[in-house]
């Protein structure tokens, strides 16, 4: 389990339940940008458990053993995801409908990850709700479930219930949490943080004005040390200021100019973590005129000093 501050009231919880042959792949990428959501934020924002059916140990399908936190009867909270990934069609017997059927009852949310789809749907948990599943298995699955409105789409939130196509579709899932709970800011960030393509859109929902915002934070973090000003960025980008504004607020819930203060700020607590180079000239790689400013708007950001952070680190 993370290595986490006393939990608050303001955590919320994920239960994830196992079975044999699930995918460490998915597992990761749902698991990996709560830790990072936790790690950049300096809070307890997610708090999660692996449980299993009966409480006993499983093995993922390449072969990594998980001793789960406990049963899934034991279990309650925010979120009970569902992992079943391979052989799941072996999986929708009695004790698994039943148990989830329990389950519904001690969650505010349930979700199908994967194949995880199946196993709800087979339980009757996604009956009147907008779905997906694994794309291999979408035809049947519509076919098997006619009261679910199956749809090919990444991942779905509908309500109450969360379904989700796949390990790569696992994370922009949970970057898509993060960013609705905790803000696109730390959406962004943990996007940074594991170098995907695209980080300002990898969370939000596709839109035509994604590619814009998308190149310009690329510009952006092109041009750290020398920031451009947002008019020159908006006309590399081929739209006006107002424009990029406009849209970097739909899209971020933020200003271009609060963007560009993030990545260069991630880039100096980075520095600040990782290298033991003096704070001046962390602020002059960063794009401060000098270590006073830097630590001014780093403050103002993270609510610590980079000596401080450095003391901690």
């Amino acid at each position: 389990m993370q290595n986490s501050p006393k939990l608050t009231d303001q955590t919320q919880s994920f239960d994830i339940l196992l079975f044999d042959h699930f995918s460490n792949h998915c597992l990761a990428n749902t698991i990996e940008p709560l830790r990072a959501a936790n790690t950049l934020s300096r809070k307890p924002l997610y708090h999660w458990r692996f449980l299993t059916l009966t409480g006993d140990p499983v093995s993922s399908s390449s072969g990594m053993q998980v001793a789960p936190h406990g049963a899934l009867k034991d279990g309650a909270g925010t979120t009970l995801m569902v992992m079943p990934s391979y052989g799941f069609r072996g999986l929708d017997g009695w004790q698994t409908t039943k148990g989830l059927r329990a389950a519904a009852k001690r969650y505010s949310h349930l979700a199908g990850l994967d194949t995880g789809s199946w196993l709800l749907a087979s339980a009757g948990l996604l009956d009147g709700y907008r779905a997906t599943i694994h794309w291999e298995e979408l035809t049947g699955f519509a076919e098997a479930f006619p009261e679910v409105d199956t749809v090919r789409e990444r991942f779905v939130v509908d309500r109450d219930r969360i379904t989700c196509s796949g390990a790569m579709a696992a994370f922009d899932l949970v970057m898509h949490l993060i960013g609705e709970s905790n803000g696109q800011l730390l959406a962004m960030d943990v996007a940074q943080l594991f170098m995907t393509r695209d980080s300002a859109r990898s969370h939000s929902s596709s839109s035509h004005t994604s590619k814009t915002v998308d190149r310009a934070t690329s510009l952006m973090q092109e041009h750290i040390e020398r920031p451009l000003p947002i008019g020159e960025i908006a006309r590399r980008v081929g739209c006006t200021q107002k424009t990029l504004e406009h849209r970097m607020q739909a899209e971020l819930k933020a200003t271009p100019q609060a963007v560009y203060r993030r990545l260069r700020l991630n880039l100096a607590r980075k520095l600040v973590s990782d290298t033991d180079q003096p704070v001046s000239e962390i602020a002059g790689r960063c794009g401060y005129d000098n270590a006073s400013a830097m630590t001014r708007a780093f403050r103002s950001e993270f609510d610590i000093t980079p000596r401080l952070l450095r003391g901690l680190s």
